[in-house]
């Protein structure tokens, strides 16, 4: 961090000048999650402001696909957010799906469930052990990548990539689940389970975390409005705002589970809601595993594939909230335009007000919460 000094009008009481310094946080900084920059302006410890300053790793994924065919664009999806690929490539498709009128088989449907599902368990796996790093816990994130290794081992073994997935295709899958896979995610469910109970006796109750999360980092839901903030960040304001649900793709009206939803707005709040979709998602991966129905894992695509004219959406629930794909074709073999919608920079957006007036440590145990990938804001 580097501090500067300047003096300003008034202070945190607002009745006499205080002396103010600027900590900059970032751009590559343990706290920042990433390549993020965060100007704070401080009052001793109290933050008077946090303006965030993105950019550093922007990339033109949106000018990118207008370049490219639906296909050659594909493998870019993955690289939006890549601790939640799966999620990013199925809209990706589906958008394109839905605008050529591709039937998509039942068995590729399923497997984009059980692949997308994993991909949740193991972005959250993520978040958990970097939150808690955070925080001063080294031992979580050394269990968190025990169990994320399996994950991305079944992953491996489908498409041959652990982190930058491009699996499924336009009518479906590059490839067959076999017999290693589907077991394989049978016993990782089997083992997940109790692995999640021992993270809540470890770290959920413990006291420590419990008192440095509750009652912090107040994001309501008003807020979430706002400023269009979605996934854990406004479930864990109370709202069942999610995606699945909501605006229903693939098959996932097929299947029983419950939206984790907590009221209290805190950091703790948030936390608890991915903990608790950790488990909702081995209760779906689960029902697809015991209903995957045979039959091809490819419907039929047209070798050229053009787009009918039009404007064409798709959204899905990712790891962080709502993504969504957005086509605009006239027709060509090329996108008119592509917009991404991405969640990070809504949850993102909030954290200057969200942040104001708490205490630095505070601040950044809510940042953790916010649980950001910086490639997906710098899309």
């Amino acid at each position: 961090m580097i501090a500067q000094k300047e003096t300003a009008p008034t202070g945190r009481s607002g009745q006499s000048p205080q002396e103010t310094f600027v900590l900059n946080l970032g751009p590559q900084h343990p706290a920042a999650h990433g390549v993020l920059r965060v100007l704070m302006t401080m009052d001793g410890e109290w933050i008077t402001r946090a303006e965030p300053v993105i950019g550093y790793i922007h990339r033109m994924h949106e000018k990118m696909g207008e370049n490219r065919t639906w296909a050659q664009f594909l493998p870019n999806t993955s690289r939006i957010d890549y601790l939640s690929a799966m999620h990013y490539t199925h809209a990706f498709v589906g958008a394109v799906e839905r605008a050529a009128k591709i039937e998509v088989p039942p068995r590729a449907e399923y497997v984009r469930v059980i692949t997308s599902e994993l991909n949740r368990i193991s972005s959250h796996l993520v978040w958990w052990g970097a939150l808690l790093l955070d925080l001063g816990g080294f031992t979580p994130i050394l269990y968190a990548f025990e169990d994320r290794e399996k994950i991305l081992d079944l992953l491996e073994g489908l498409c041959g990539a652990r982190l930058t997935y491009c699996y499924y295709r336009f009518g479906g899958l590059c490839n067959d689940v076999d017999d290693a896979f589907l077991n394989g995610t049978r016993k990782f469910v089997q083992e997940m389970r109790p692995r999640l109970g021992m993270y809540r006796a470890l770290v959920t109750d413990n006291i420590i975390l419990r008192k440095r999360l509750t009652g912090t980092g107040q994001i309501s839901a008003e807020m979430c409005r706002k400023y269009g903030a979605t996934g854990p960040v406004i479930r864990g304001a109370g709202v069942a705002y999610d995606v699945r649900t909501i605006e229903p793709y693939s098959v996932y009206p097929q299947f029983d589970f419950k939206i984790p939803v907590y009221p209290e707005c805190d950091s703790m709040a948030r936390y608890l809601v991915r903990m608790d979709e950790m488990e909702q998602s081995l209760r779906i991966i689960e029902q697809a595993l015991d209903r995957l129905p045979a039959g091809p894992f490819m419907g039929k695509v047209p070798r050229v594939l053009k787009l009918p004219p039009g404007d064409y959406c798709y959204a899905v629930e990712a790891a962080r909230g709502r993504f969504m794909v957005r086509i605009v074709s006239d027709g060509k073999d090329t996108p008119y335009r592509l917009k991404l919608r991405t969640p990070s920079f809504s949850n993102l957006s909030l954290y200057e007000e969200a942040s104001r007036g708490m205490i630095l440590p505070d601040a950044l145990a809510m940042l953790g919460s916010l649980d950001l990938v910086i490639p997906d804001i710098d899309r």
